[in-house]
């Protein structure tokens, strides 16, 4: 009788309800992704050695022009490292892609402590100007944490896009918390502790993450093979991308410049940083639900997509006369960044071969680097010349490049990428 009982068909009695689909929770695709062994570890410690990144400038900044009495002096120190940081990545990254994250990033990790111990002490003894140039330009060789992340994030899931498009997203979110929080606690202590203190505190964090970081060996993707010279960065998709991340680092550089500007003079200047923190608050939040969702059409096309969604974002700020109306454009404004973000960072592991990707993602984060310092200036540039109203005018000029770019080399996007 039971046999006969179980081999009957379920059928559903007239009248009955039909059965609720199970929903899927949107925070499924994160924790199947930390569900690799070793993830959780190597993804908290990254985050402690990634927070610094944000502080660094900004308390180098603050100790010279406090110290020394000179904002000209801290830009040109600040622009010094960022020169050199844009040559020294990319050959950090190659040298991770050969030898291994561990044997390239402690020895940098150690260098980078050097150069900032030395700036520490260059500038409170009253050292020649001349020192801190020097200083600046020996410490600028620091280890990409976010590069060899996403980097552990591509060799774990190797054969599973879907799990990469999360970890991409999630990485993105993390970028824009340390963006969030590291400036603010730069501020604090070099403002309320020490004008030392911000990078004494950057370099010590830097330092204990890199350390642990690097103890995680077996996430650690094995050193590749020697790559032929030269050929893989110079893929005409990885160009398209990274041209167009140096215009997007424009649109972010200037967009600070212009907001900060803004709300003083809307008479709420120490208001600047919670009103900046929005915009990294919508990208966050965009980023969670990009990730969440399986990517629908091509990359090149999101990225194309994206780009134009941050145009049209940034076009209403020209129009925000007021602290009531700047805050939520802000936040929507930085909804468009994190997935064209994930989607540019999808694009170069799709551009580049698995023994160059260090290289190629640090690279690109070099180029965007770039892009944030020179909008930056040119954003203080429109500043003084054509007044605080018109300061939004670089971020919305540097978008519609950044777009055009996207644009005119979206076919180029989908050429393979050469053999390592």
């Amino acid at each position: 009788m039971l046999r006969f009982l179980a081999s009957r068909p379920v059928v559903r009695r007239p009248g009955a309800a039909p059965a609720r689909p199970r929903r899927r929770s949107p925070l499924a695709p994160y924790r199947r992704l930390f569900a690799a062994p070793g993830a959780l570890a190597f993804t908290l410690a990254a985050f402690v050695g990634r927070l610094p990144g944000s502080m660094l400038g900004v308390s180098t900044v603050l100790l010279i022009a406090t110290v020394r009495d000179s904002y000209a002096l801290a830009g040109a120190v600040s622009a010094t490292g960022v020169a050199v940081t844009a040559v020294a990545g990319p050959l950090l990254g190659r040298l991770v892609d050969r030898y291994g994250q561990a044997r390239v990033a402690v020895p940098a990790v150690v260098c980078y402590v050097a150069g900032a111990t030395a700036m520490v002490l260059c500038v409170h003894l009253g050292a020649p100007a001349w020192t801190l140039f020097c200083c600046a330009a020996g410490s600028s060789g620091v280890p990409s944490l976010g590069s060899m992340t996403r980097a552990r994030w591509a060799a774990l899931y190797r054969d599973d896009p879907a799990a990469r498009h999360t970890a991409n997203s999630f990485e993105q979110v993390v970028d824009e918390l340390c963006f969030m929080a590291g400036p603010a606690l730069a501020m604090v202590l070099c403002t309320t502790v020490l004008p030392e203190a911000g990078l004494i505190t950057a370099a010590a964090l830097l330092f204990t993450g890199t350390l642990l970081f690097a103890a995680q060996r077996r996430t650690e993707p094995p050193p590749g093979p020697r790559p032929a010279r030269g050929r893989a960065l110079l893929t005409p998709g990885l160009r398209v991308i990274l041209t167009t991340f140096l215009a997007t680092g424009a649109v972010f550089g200037s967009m600070e410049v212009a907001t900060v500007a803004a709300v003083e003079s809307f008479g709420h200047s120490t208001a600047s940083s919670a009103v900046l923190a929005l915009q990294a608050a919508g990208s966050c939040a965009a980023g969670l639900v990009f990730g969440a969702l399986p990517p629908r059409g091509t990359a090149g096309g999101r990225l194309v997509t994206g780009v134009a969604a941050m145009a049209l974002a940034v076009l209403p700020l020209l129009a925000a006369h007021s602290l009531a109306t700047l805050a939520p454009l802000l936040f929507l404004a930085g909804m468009a960044t994190a997935p064209t973000m994930i989607t540019g960072m999808t694009l170069v592991h799709r551009q580049i071969p698995a023994a160059r990707l260090n290289e190629g993602m640090t690279t690109v984060y070099t180029g965007l680097l770039i892009g944030i310092s020179t909008g930056a200036a040119a954003g203080g540039w429109t500043v003084d010349h054509l007044g605080a109203t018109s300061a939004y005018l670089t971020p919305v000029t540097a978008a519609a490049v950044a777009f055009a770019i996207a644009w005119a080399g979206r076919s180029r996007l989908r050429v393979p990428p050469p053999s390592a």
